[in-house]
């Protein structure tokens, strides 16, 4: 039975914002990895292979859209979900980081529902 758990990684350097994340997922029967930071988070997404990610733009160290063009540059990765959740909410910002390979683009604050709609259409779209 938990082979078949969805993994989603959290890639969030706030720890708040991640718990609350995390905690949204775990209730819908999700496997959570938690990064706060994106430079770990590059071999750790190589390492675990999540069914999805929730991906922060603003990091401290590298910018969640660097992470996400090297995903889509990497043919292991490239198929991979990610879900941009972010505090930049220009038509410019979102448009940036659809172009660089998002699935989707939500805004923070988030609600649970957004979220949990979010994470099931693009694995139902991953797997159609």
């Amino acid at each position: 039975m938990a082979s078949t758990q969805k993994t989603v990684m959290i890639i969030e350097d706030e720890p708040d914002a991640a718990e609350l994340f995390s905690e949204m997922m775990r209730l819908n029967g999700f496997r959570v990895i938690k990064m706060f930071s994106s430079a770990p988070a590059i071999p750790m997404i190589s390492q675990e292979k999540p069914d999805v990610i929730l991906l922060d733009i603003m990091m401290p160290d590298i910018s969640g859209l660097e992470v996400l063009r090297y995903m889509r540059r990497e043919p292991d990765l490239a198929n991979i979900p990610v879900i941009v959740v972010s505090a930049k909410s220009m038509p410019g910002d979102i448009k940036m980081g659809l172009e660089a390979g998002a699935s989707m683009y939500l805004t923070k604050p988030v609600g649970f529902l957004d979220l949990k709609e979010a994470v099931e259409k693009v694995l139902n779209n991953h797997n159609t």
